[in-house]
């Protein structure tokens, strides 16, 4: 497999997954030039769906891009706006190029953290600022980026081989898969709970109440405010079911420390359940938070990684500290770092 060429997708993952691959027609970067004319049966459609059955091999999303670029063609014009309509007789011309999605797929050598490895997986303690996985704003150096870099098998599953992500600025422990059965084996374990995934973080507001508690609300997209994710009442928007554990550790007047422990693995799920319960974490300014000290990203890292080893059925348990500006944080606060 070529530098520009991306590994096979996975027909579906334990996690929520923002950003959907595109093809790459031509594979090593090169145009190509398609043409194909409007029948009877695309009269009077909307040019992306059209476009979408006279060329079927490719996804609807990689289409939109193209007309996007200004790569479609109707009767020798640029066309750009997919809700045009098209009547039979139409010709086409569609330059085959490939996006950024596409090209996203590509080696990029990095010092990757690894606390973990043998021929099956492993298991990368991930700094805060790092993406996970190529998307709009970030096709190139991510951790999937490195993977391919780092190991020839990772061009050969899925996605290199992750299973499960963490936002950009939250740090900490992720297990990778590094052939498909692996991977496969994996998805199934975190679809069916066995991965425990604690995590610690830092919020606003002394805790009151019980010093353990769950969180059992299902999360969408926030109607008010399409770039946040919330707490939805299922009868009404779409969303998921989510729940959360939470164990207060320390606290004092301005804010608390406490464990999260994951039961399912919706996007941005325990920043947005802290939120709801009035707690945003420290510097989460998407959820309310403000920034602490040297802090200016998300109090949340991810601590413990456990589960029985796909493979051999060994059970693996890891831990990786409390990253420093975190530390501080706890400090100005005067809490210490108490250990879960």
């Amino acid at each position: 497999m070529g530098a520009g060429s991306r590994p096979p997708q996975p027909a579906g993952v334990a996690e929520d997954w923002l950003a959907e691959e595109s093809e790459d027609p031509a594979g090593d970067g090169a145009g190509e030039l398609r043409s194909v004319q409007v029948g009877a049966d695309q009269h009077a459609a909307r040019l992306d769906r059209a476009l979408a059955e006279l060329v079927p091999e490719f996804s609807r999303s990689y289409l939109q891009q193209l007309l996007a670029q200004g790569l479609v063609h109707l009767n020798g014009q640029p066309a750009t706006k997919a809700s045009a309509r098209v009547k039979a007789g139409d010709q086409l011309v569609l330059e085959m190029r490939p996006t950024l999605q596409s090209q996203a797929f590509r080696p990029e050598p990095m010092g990757i953290d690894v606390v973990y490895e043998d021929a099956h997986l492993l298991v990368v303690n991930k700094p805060a600022g790092l993406v996970v996985h190529p998307a709009p704003g970030n096709w190139s150096g991510t951790l999937l980026n490195g993977l391919l870099a780092r190991d020839e098998k990772a061009l050969t599953v899925p996605r290199a081989g992750i299973v499960h992500r963490l936002d950009k600025d939250t740090s900490g422990l992720m297990v990778v898969a590094r052939d498909r059965a692996t991977m496969d084996a994996l998805v199934a374990l975190i679809a069916e709970r066995k991965v425990q995934r604690q995590y610690v973080a830092l919020a606003h507001g002394a805790w009151a109440g019980p010093p353990t508690r769950t969180v059992d609300a299902p999360i969408g997209r926030d109607p008010r405010n399409r770039l946040r994710m919330a707490v939805v009442d299922l009868a009404v928007h779409a969303g998921k079911p989510a729940r959360t554990d939470i164990r207060w550790l320390a606290g004092g007047p301005e804010g608390c420390w406490v464990q999260c422990t994951l039961h399912t693995g919706r996007t941005h799920q325990i920043r947005v359940h802290m939120a709801s319960l009035r707690h945003p974490l420290v510097a989460d300014a998407l959820y309310g938070g403000r920034p602490l000290g040297a802090l200016q990203r998300q109090a949340l890292h991810a601590y413990r990684l456990a589960f029985a080893h796909p493979v051999t059925g060994k059970a693996l348990e890891f831990r990786a500290e409390v990253p420093d500006d975190m530390r501080q944080a706890l400090a100005l606060w005067g809490l210490g770092y108490n250990a879960p």
